[in-house]
């Protein structure tokens, strides 16, 4: 038992630890253009968000970039609150071009379906998509322009941040989704991309057109991102690039309880499988697995206990490896972190992992109101 425990840890250890060298890899980008050229079409799908809009429009007023350059396309997914009502009122009293349009369903994703309408009406030759809980920084689209400029890219990827006041859940959820951004920096690093994130996300047109969208995967009630990316990398290879720039960090809100943590966490998962990165299946098999060996660690010291020293220690360098890794991650995010309010971080996480894989056996997931299956994420 001892050497499997070892090899999982060993084989975990050196995967995030190169992980963290290839986050080096990705150059920091801070240049700036005298004028801003490229058209933006900004698509926000969005389903009973009436409580997140207003921040959301408040950040896009406050964008710097010529309004004449950049559109705000909202979807409207079968809201129920007064989304719309919001929306309305201020495509009145704004100067920028705001647009509201209707979902057209047509597959078992509400959310491809909407982007794939926006897409539809977009006048612009770039996409730029992101989340109706999100807030947008200042110079998001002069960032975007003027790396889009620099290295000619069809797809960009961007950060993303949790936002947290402080209490347990929502700490937990924003060293969560630092670790997340690790890997997906990391992963760029090599070329070899394992995620990106829809909240902050921009492609060219043609891009869309010429891949078919998300036909293929429009089965899978999520993965409106990643799938997309897989397609695009496929067809343009060396086109899919991450922006790393502090200045175009897209800060969203964390759940507010832990039943929608998990939801989220399965919706999340249930893409995994259908991923074609065989390296990204792999590591996340590797994670649960290490993880399900955390909740073990004190039944292996009982019945193992002449090889509690190595469990410990195993156990002691994955925890300072994660916090490396997550200092890392959380540098470039300015976002500090302490070690002791870490520490409690490995233990909960393979908890949420074990919860998440349990709760994603018959991939069934509750997501903005509607219950997904798995009867409708197979072709």
């Amino acid at each position: 038992m001892i050497w499997v425990f070892s090899t999982l840890y060993v084989a975990y250890i050196i995967c995030m630890l190169i992980l963290a060298f290839g986050f080096k890899k990705v150059p920091l980008f801070s240049e700036k253009v005298a004028k801003q050229t490229t058209g933006f079409s900004i698509v926000i799908p969005f389903r009973n968000e009436a409580e997140n809009l207003s921040k959301l429009l408040e950040t896009i007023e406050g964008l710097h970039y010529p309004s004449n350059m950049f559109e705000i396309i909202f979807v409207n997914d079968a809201s129920e609150d007064t989304s719309e009502q919001i929306i309305s009122e201020a495509t009145v009293k704004s100067k920028l071009s705001i647009n509201l349009i209707q979902n057209r369903r047509r597959t078992f994703s509400p959310k491809k379906d909407a982007i794939t309408e926006a897409v539809k009406h977009a006048n612009f030759e770039w996409i730029a998509t992101t989340d109706a809980d999100c807030e947008l920084p200042k110079s998001w689209l002069t960032t975007f322009d003027g790396f889009i400029k620099k290295n000619k890219p069809m797809m960009v990827c961007g950060p993303v941040l949790y936002k947290s006041n402080g209490s347990f859940i929502e700490n937990f959820q924003q060293l969560d989704a630092l670790s997340l951004q690790a890997v997906t920096i990391g992963s760029f690093g090599y070329k070899n991309i394992l995620l990106s994130n829809g909240a902050n996300l921009t492609y060219k047109k043609e891009a869309f057109i010429k891949v078919n969208g998300f036909k293929g995967n429009d089965h899978i009630g999520s993965g409106d991102d990643i799938f997309l990316m897989e397609k695009i990398k496929q067809t343009f290879p060396k086109k899919v690039l991450y922006l790393k720039s502090k200045d175009a960090i897209v800060i969203t809100k964390p759940q507010k309880n832990w039943k929608a943590v998990l939801n989220q966490r399965i919706r999340w998962a249930s893409k995994i499988s259908k991923q074609q990165n065989k390296i990204s299946y792999f590591l996340g098999m590797l994670v649960f697995l290490v993880n399900i060996s955390v909740l073990a660690l004190p039944f292996l010291m009982i019945f193992d206990s002449e090889n509690t020293t190595i469990y410990i220690a195993l156990l002691g360098f994955k925890i300072i490896t994660d916090y490396i890794v997550l200092l890392q991650s959380g540098d470039f995010f300015d976002i500090k972190i302490s070690f002791w309010k870490f520490i409690r971080q490995p233990f909960l996480y393979a908890i949420v992992i074990v919860a998440v894989v349990v709760g994603s056996l018959d991939g069934t997931y509750l997501w903005k109101g509607r219950t997904f299956k798995k009867a409708q994420q197979t072709n």
